[in-house]
Protein backbone atom coordinates (compact mmCIF):
# COMPACT_ATOMS: atom_id res chain seq x y z
CA UNK A 1 0.00 0.00 0.00
CA UNK A 2 2.86 2.03 0.85
CA UNK A 3 4.29 1.54 -2.26
CA UNK A 4 0.88 2.41 -4.82
CA UNK A 5 0.72 5.96 -2.75
CA UNK A 6 3.94 7.16 -3.67
CA UNK A 7 3.39 5.74 -7.41
CA UNK A 8 0.43 7.42 -7.48
CA UNK A 9 1.65 11.06 -6.11
CA UNK A 10 4.82 10.77 -8.46
CA UNK A 11 1.65 10.62 -11.23
CA UNK A 12 -0.46 13.68 -9.86
CA UNK A 13 2.57 15.44 -9.49
CA UNK A 14 3.89 14.88 -13.42
CA UNK A 15 0.48 15.81 -14.82
CA UNK A 16 0.51 18.86 -12.73
CA UNK A 17 3.95 19.92 -14.58
CA UNK A 18 2.97 19.42 -17.96
CA UNK A 19 -0.30 21.29 -17.80
CA UNK A 20 1.68 24.20 -16.51
CA UNK A 21 4.53 24.01 -19.46
CA UNK A 22 1.04 24.06 -21.67
CA UNK A 23 -0.64 27.28 -20.07
CA UNK A 24 1.28 31.04 -21.52
CA UNK A 25 1.98 34.04 -19.32
CA UNK A 26 -1.16 36.40 -19.82
CA UNK A 27 0.15 40.14 -21.21
CA UNK A 28 -0.72 42.81 -19.59
CA UNK A 29 -3.05 45.04 -21.79
CA UNK A 30 -2.45 48.88 -22.78
CA UNK A 31 -4.47 51.75 -24.71
CA UNK A 32 -1.49 52.16 -27.91
CA UNK A 33 -2.01 54.89 -30.70
CA UNK A 34 -0.01 55.76 -33.35
CA UNK A 35 1.67 59.62 -34.22
CA UNK A 36 0.01 61.34 -37.02
CA UNK A 37 0.54 64.24 -38.80
CA UNK A 38 -2.21 66.97 -38.47
CA UNK A 39 -2.82 71.28 -39.69
CA UNK A 40 -3.79 73.16 -36.60
CA UNK A 41 -3.50 76.27 -35.23
CA UNK A 42 -1.71 77.45 -31.65
CA UNK A 43 -3.00 80.40 -30.14
CA UNK A 44 -0.59 82.73 -27.48
CA UNK A 45 -2.21 85.41 -25.31
CA UNK A 46 -0.69 88.30 -24.26
CA UNK A 47 -1.45 91.00 -21.85
CA UNK A 48 -2.28 94.34 -23.77
CA UNK A 49 -2.03 98.61 -23.02
CA UNK A 50 -4.67 100.15 -24.86
CA UNK A 51 -4.92 103.66 -26.02
CA UNK A 52 -6.83 105.85 -28.14
CA UNK A 53 -5.91 106.17 -32.04
CA UNK A 54 -5.16 110.04 -30.36
CA UNK A 55 -5.26 110.93 -27.31
CA UNK A 56 -4.39 114.74 -26.02
CA UNK A 57 -3.73 117.39 -23.52
CA UNK A 58 -6.25 120.15 -23.56
CA UNK A 59 -4.02 122.74 -21.60
CA UNK A 60 -4.60 126.88 -21.73
CA UNK A 61 -2.44 129.01 -23.01
CA UNK A 62 -2.58 131.99 -21.08
CA UNK A 63 -3.49 132.92 -17.51
CA UNK A 64 -6.87 134.24 -16.64
CA UNK A 65 -10.15 132.62 -14.78
CA UNK A 66 -12.44 130.33 -16.21
CA UNK A 67 -15.35 132.02 -17.47
CA UNK A 68 -17.87 129.34 -19.52
CA UNK A 69 -18.12 125.44 -20.00
CA UNK A 70 -19.04 125.08 -23.30
CA UNK A 71 -19.37 121.02 -22.88
CA UNK A 72 -19.21 118.12 -20.07
CA UNK A 73 -16.92 115.28 -19.23
CA UNK A 74 -17.92 112.15 -21.58
CA UNK A 75 -19.92 114.18 -24.19
CA UNK A 76 -18.66 113.54 -27.75
CA UNK A 77 -17.35 116.84 -29.59
CA UNK A 78 -16.47 117.50 -32.92
CA UNK A 79 -13.40 119.71 -34.34
CA UNK A 80 -13.08 123.24 -33.59
CA UNK A 81 -15.86 123.02 -30.83
CA UNK A 82 -15.89 125.60 -28.58
CA UNK A 83 -14.94 123.68 -25.10
CA UNK A 84 -13.80 126.35 -22.62
CA UNK A 85 -13.48 130.30 -22.33
CA UNK A 86 -10.93 132.40 -20.17
CA UNK A 87 -12.45 135.86 -18.94
CA UNK A 88 -11.10 138.31 -21.98
CA UNK A 89 -11.02 141.46 -21.23
CA UNK A 90 -7.46 142.33 -20.27
CA UNK A 91 -6.52 140.54 -23.59
CA UNK A 92 -9.52 142.85 -25.15
CA UNK A 93 -7.96 145.91 -23.59
CA UNK A 94 -4.03 145.00 -24.90
CA UNK A 95 -5.35 143.96 -28.15
CA UNK A 96 -7.06 147.23 -28.93
CA UNK A 97 -4.15 149.31 -27.67
CA UNK A 98 -2.04 147.16 -30.13
CA UNK A 99 -4.11 148.19 -32.66
CA UNK A 100 -4.01 151.61 -31.63
CA UNK A 101 -0.24 151.59 -32.01
CA UNK A 102 -0.51 150.01 -35.41
CA UNK A 103 -2.05 152.58 -36.88
CA UNK A 104 0.00 154.88 -35.13
CA UNK A 105 2.89 153.65 -36.62
CA UNK A 106 1.73 153.58 -40.04
CA UNK A 107 0.44 157.22 -40.25
CA UNK A 108 4.19 158.27 -38.97
CA UNK A 109 5.11 156.09 -41.32
CA UNK A 110 3.02 157.68 -44.12
CA UNK A 111 3.99 161.09 -42.92
CA UNK A 112 7.79 160.43 -43.47
CA UNK A 113 7.73 159.17 -46.56
CA UNK A 114 5.64 162.39 -47.76
CA UNK A 115 8.64 164.59 -45.84
CA UNK A 116 11.17 161.64 -48.00
CA UNK A 117 9.23 162.48 -51.87
CA UNK A 118 9.62 166.22 -50.27
CA UNK A 119 13.22 166.66 -49.73
CA UNK A 120 13.95 164.70 -53.25
CA UNK A 121 12.23 167.29 -55.20
CA UNK A 122 14.18 169.75 -53.48
CA UNK A 123 17.58 167.82 -54.16
CA UNK A 124 16.76 167.68 -58.01
CA UNK A 125 16.30 171.46 -57.55
CA UNK A 126 19.18 171.78 -55.80
CA UNK A 127 17.88 173.49 -52.72
CA UNK A 128 18.85 171.36 -50.46
CA UNK A 129 22.32 168.94 -50.22
CA UNK A 130 22.33 164.59 -50.53
CA UNK A 131 22.97 164.89 -46.68
CA UNK A 132 19.43 166.20 -45.86
CA UNK A 133 17.84 163.26 -48.16
CA UNK A 134 19.70 160.69 -46.47
CA UNK A 135 19.15 161.78 -43.10
CA UNK A 136 15.19 161.62 -44.25
CA UNK A 137 15.49 157.92 -45.81
CA UNK A 138 17.10 156.82 -41.64
CA UNK A 139 14.23 158.18 -40.49
CA UNK A 140 11.73 156.19 -42.87
CA UNK A 141 13.87 153.06 -42.41
CA UNK A 142 13.69 153.19 -38.97
CA UNK A 143 9.82 154.13 -38.94
CA UNK A 144 9.57 150.76 -41.07
CA UNK A 145 10.95 148.88 -38.09
CA UNK A 146 8.60 150.40 -35.54
CA UNK A 147 5.97 149.79 -38.03
CA UNK A 148 6.29 145.85 -38.76
CA UNK A 149 7.36 145.47 -34.86
CA UNK A 150 3.81 147.45 -34.08
CA UNK A 151 2.04 144.86 -36.20
CA UNK A 152 4.25 141.32 -34.40
CA UNK A 153 2.88 143.19 -31.30
CA UNK A 154 -0.90 143.39 -33.20
CA UNK A 155 -0.75 139.71 -33.89
CA UNK A 156 0.73 138.68 -30.39
CA UNK A 157 -2.29 140.05 -29.41
CA UNK A 158 -4.63 138.63 -31.15
CA UNK A 159 -3.10 135.60 -30.65
CA UNK A 160 -3.75 135.63 -27.02
CA UNK A 161 -7.01 137.14 -27.57
CA UNK A 162 -8.04 134.45 -29.52
CA UNK A 163 -6.38 131.95 -27.07
CA UNK A 164 -8.59 132.80 -23.93
CA UNK A 165 -11.59 130.69 -26.26
CA UNK A 166 -9.91 126.91 -26.08
CA UNK A 167 -11.58 124.59 -29.19
CA UNK A 168 -11.38 120.79 -29.77
CA UNK A 169 -8.17 120.07 -31.64
CA UNK A 170 -10.17 116.82 -33.43
CA UNK A 171 -13.18 115.33 -33.07
CA UNK A 172 -13.43 113.09 -29.91
CA UNK A 173 -14.86 112.29 -26.42
CA UNK A 174 -14.09 115.05 -23.49
CA UNK A 175 -12.73 112.86 -20.59
CA UNK A 176 -12.79 114.51 -16.54
CA UNK A 177 -12.76 118.46 -16.28
CA UNK A 178 -10.77 119.03 -12.96
CA UNK A 179 -11.49 122.83 -12.37
CA UNK A 180 -14.79 124.35 -12.12
CA UNK A 181 -16.01 127.87 -13.44
CA UNK A 182 -14.52 130.44 -11.81
CA UNK A 183 -10.62 128.97 -11.27
CA UNK A 184 -7.74 130.63 -11.70
CA UNK A 185 -6.02 129.40 -14.80
CA UNK A 186 -2.03 129.96 -14.97
CA UNK A 187 -0.88 129.27 -18.49
CA UNK A 188 -0.14 125.72 -19.11
CA UNK A 189 -2.86 124.51 -16.68
CA UNK A 190 -3.92 121.26 -17.51
CA UNK A 191 -7.74 121.46 -18.21
CA UNK A 192 -8.96 118.03 -19.54
CA UNK A 193 -8.26 115.45 -22.55
CA UNK A 194 -9.56 114.31 -25.44
CA UNK A 195 -9.48 110.77 -27.03
CA UNK A 196 -10.54 109.74 -30.71
CA UNK A 197 -11.52 106.30 -29.86
CA UNK A 198 -12.58 105.39 -33.86
CA UNK A 199 -9.54 103.52 -33.79
CA UNK A 200 -7.57 101.90 -31.08
CA UNK A 201 -4.09 100.62 -30.56
CA UNK A 202 -3.28 97.61 -28.22
CA UNK A 203 0.61 97.00 -26.89
CA UNK A 204 2.23 93.97 -25.85
CA UNK A 205 5.02 92.26 -25.14
CA UNK A 206 6.42 88.97 -26.45
CA UNK A 207 10.06 87.86 -25.67
CA UNK A 208 12.84 88.16 -28.07
CA UNK A 209 12.46 84.22 -28.91
CA UNK A 210 9.02 84.78 -30.21
CA UNK A 211 9.44 87.83 -31.72
CA UNK A 212 12.53 86.64 -34.05
CA UNK A 213 9.99 83.53 -34.61
CA UNK A 214 7.96 85.72 -35.58
CA UNK A 215 9.72 88.32 -37.81
CA UNK A 216 11.24 85.10 -39.56
CA UNK A 217 7.91 83.64 -40.64
CA UNK A 218 5.85 86.58 -41.44
CA UNK A 219 6.24 86.47 -45.25
CA UNK A 220 5.75 82.70 -45.31
CA UNK A 221 2.77 82.26 -43.17
CA UNK A 222 0.15 84.56 -45.53
CA UNK A 223 -1.42 87.59 -45.69
CA UNK A 224 -3.20 86.70 -42.37
CA UNK A 225 -0.24 85.98 -40.21
CA UNK A 226 -0.67 89.26 -38.21
CA UNK A 227 -4.40 89.06 -37.83
CA UNK A 228 -4.97 89.44 -33.70
CA UNK A 229 -7.82 89.22 -32.18
CA UNK A 230 -8.90 91.67 -28.76
CA UNK A 231 -9.95 90.18 -25.46
CA UNK A 232 -11.33 92.46 -23.49
CA UNK A 233 -12.01 92.60 -19.46
CA UNK A 234 -14.73 91.26 -19.22
CA UNK A 235 -13.58 88.13 -21.55
CA UNK A 236 -15.58 89.04 -24.20
CA UNK A 237 -13.95 88.82 -27.93
CA UNK A 238 -13.55 92.12 -29.47
CA UNK A 239 -15.91 92.27 -32.86
CA UNK A 240 -13.46 93.51 -35.03
CA UNK A 241 -9.80 92.07 -36.00
CA UNK A 242 -6.97 93.72 -35.47
CA UNK A 243 -3.41 93.37 -37.73
CA UNK A 244 -0.07 93.93 -36.18
CA UNK A 245 1.37 97.36 -37.32
CA UNK A 246 4.88 97.77 -35.89
CA UNK A 247 6.91 97.08 -33.59
CA UNK A 248 9.74 99.54 -31.35
CA UNK A 249 13.13 99.30 -32.26
CA UNK A 250 15.01 97.52 -29.04
CA UNK A 251 14.70 95.01 -26.67
CA UNK A 252 14.11 96.03 -23.66
CA UNK A 253 17.06 94.89 -21.14
CA UNK A 254 15.41 94.74 -17.97
CA UNK A 255 12.68 92.31 -19.37
CA UNK A 256 14.35 90.61 -22.71
CA UNK A 257 11.09 91.72 -24.56
CA UNK A 258 10.17 93.78 -27.01
CA UNK A 259 6.47 95.57 -27.41
CA UNK A 260 4.15 94.95 -30.62
CA UNK A 261 1.03 97.37 -31.38
CA UNK A 262 -1.32 96.11 -33.41
CA UNK A 263 -4.53 98.37 -34.55
CA UNK A 264 -8.09 97.80 -34.37
CA UNK A 265 -11.26 99.19 -35.32
CA UNK A 266 -13.99 100.64 -32.38
CA UNK A 267 -16.95 101.58 -34.12
CA UNK A 268 -19.24 101.57 -31.65
CA UNK A 269 -16.76 103.55 -29.24
CA UNK A 270 -17.07 100.45 -26.68
CA UNK A 271 -13.50 100.56 -25.72
CA UNK A 272 -11.94 103.44 -24.28
CA UNK A 273 -8.12 104.95 -23.65
CA UNK A 274 -6.77 103.16 -20.71
CA UNK A 275 -8.69 100.02 -20.67
CA UNK A 276 -7.16 96.88 -20.16
CA UNK A 277 -7.65 93.59 -22.06
CA UNK A 278 -4.96 90.54 -23.59
CA UNK A 279 -4.06 90.11 -27.65
CA UNK A 280 -4.77 86.90 -28.68
CA UNK A 281 -1.85 86.03 -31.66
CA UNK A 282 -3.08 82.78 -34.08
CA UNK A 283 -0.31 80.76 -34.97
CA UNK A 284 -0.96 78.10 -38.15
CA UNK A 285 0.89 74.73 -38.15
CA UNK A 286 1.07 72.92 -41.12
CA UNK A 287 1.98 69.11 -41.37
CA UNK A 288 3.04 68.58 -37.69
CA UNK A 289 3.64 65.35 -35.43
CA UNK A 290 0.97 65.60 -32.41
CA UNK A 291 1.05 62.94 -29.34
CA UNK A 292 -1.44 63.50 -26.53
CA UNK A 293 0.40 65.12 -23.39
CA UNK A 294 -1.21 61.86 -21.21
CA UNK A 295 1.16 59.31 -23.24
CA UNK A 296 4.11 61.37 -22.01
CA UNK A 297 6.14 61.64 -18.82
CA UNK A 298 8.48 63.69 -17.14
CA UNK A 299 12.42 62.76 -15.38
CA UNK A 300 14.75 65.19 -14.80
CA UNK A 301 12.67 68.13 -17.02
CA UNK A 302 12.81 65.85 -19.92
CA UNK A 303 9.86 64.31 -22.02
CA UNK A 304 9.53 60.24 -22.57
CA UNK A 305 6.69 58.20 -24.23
CA UNK A 306 6.71 54.47 -24.30
CA UNK A 307 7.37 53.20 -28.29
CA UNK A 308 6.07 49.56 -29.15
CA UNK A 309 8.50 47.75 -31.90
CA UNK A 310 6.89 45.05 -33.89
CA UNK A 311 7.21 42.54 -31.47
CA UNK A 312 5.11 44.77 -28.87
CA UNK A 313 7.76 45.35 -26.89
CA UNK A 314 8.17 49.14 -24.76
CA UNK A 315 11.33 51.16 -24.90
CA UNK A 316 12.04 54.58 -23.82
CA UNK A 317 12.43 57.77 -25.73
CA UNK A 318 13.07 60.71 -25.04
CA UNK A 319 11.60 63.58 -27.57
CA UNK A 320 11.57 67.53 -27.93
CA UNK A 321 8.68 69.36 -28.60
CA UNK A 322 7.96 72.77 -29.84
CA UNK A 323 4.27 73.95 -28.89
CA UNK A 324 2.11 72.87 -26.57
CA UNK A 325 -1.52 72.52 -27.61
CA UNK A 326 -4.91 71.88 -25.67
CA UNK A 327 -4.58 68.23 -24.64
CA UNK A 328 -1.99 67.65 -26.93
CA UNK A 329 1.76 67.80 -28.11
CA UNK A 330 3.44 69.14 -31.45
CA UNK A 331 6.85 67.16 -31.66
CA UNK A 332 9.98 67.89 -33.42
CA UNK A 333 12.10 65.44 -32.56
CA UNK A 334 12.35 61.74 -31.15
CA UNK A 335 9.10 60.58 -33.14
CA UNK A 336 8.53 59.79 -36.87
CA UNK A 337 5.08 59.62 -38.89
CA UNK A 338 3.28 55.93 -37.62
CA UNK A 339 5.65 54.88 -34.51
CA UNK A 340 3.15 53.63 -32.12
CA UNK A 341 3.00 54.68 -28.62
CA UNK A 342 1.19 54.27 -24.95
CA UNK A 343 -1.34 56.40 -25.18
CA UNK A 344 -2.99 55.40 -21.06
CA UNK A 345 -1.39 53.65 -18.33
CA UNK A 346 2.46 54.84 -19.00
CA UNK A 347 3.18 54.86 -15.23
CA UNK A 348 2.61 51.12 -15.30
CA UNK A 349 4.87 50.83 -18.39
CA UNK A 350 8.28 49.84 -17.93
CA UNK A 351 11.35 49.16 -20.31
CA UNK A 352 11.57 46.07 -22.32
CA UNK A 353 7.67 45.17 -21.29
CA UNK A 354 6.03 43.21 -23.97
CA UNK A 355 2.44 44.28 -23.83
CA UNK A 356 -1.21 43.25 -25.46
CA UNK A 357 -1.78 46.99 -27.14
CA UNK A 358 -5.36 48.18 -27.65
CA UNK A 359 -4.77 50.45 -30.31
CA UNK A 360 -6.62 53.66 -31.00
CA UNK A 361 -6.86 55.54 -33.80
CA UNK A 362 -5.20 59.26 -33.00
CA UNK A 363 -7.74 61.13 -35.03
CA UNK A 364 -10.23 59.75 -32.31
CA UNK A 365 -8.50 60.85 -29.47
CA UNK A 366 -8.23 64.24 -31.05
CA UNK A 367 -12.14 64.56 -31.58
CA UNK A 368 -12.54 63.38 -28.00
CA UNK A 369 -10.56 66.24 -26.76
CA UNK A 370 -12.51 68.95 -28.57
CA UNK A 371 -15.10 67.17 -27.43
CA UNK A 372 -14.35 67.69 -23.99
CA UNK A 373 -13.77 71.73 -24.21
Amino acid sequence: MKTFYFIASAAVLMAGCQGSSNTEVKKEEFTTTSVIKIDTSVSTEYVAEIHAFQNVEIRARVKGYLEKFYVDEGKSVVKNQLLFAINDREYKEELAKAKAAYRSAIAEEKELELELNNVKNLLEKKIISATEVDLVKSKVEAKNAKVEEAKAHLAYAELLFEQTKIRAPFDGVINRIPFKIGSLIDEGTLLTTISENHEIYAYFDVSEKEYLNYARNINKEGSHSNDVTLILADGTLHTETGKIETTEGEVDESTGNIAFRAKFKNPSLLIKHGASGKVRLKKELTDVLVIPQKSTFEVQDKLYVFVLDGSNKLSVRNIKINQRLPHLYVVNEGLKEGDRIVFEGVQNASEGLVIAPKQVEMRKIINDFLTLK
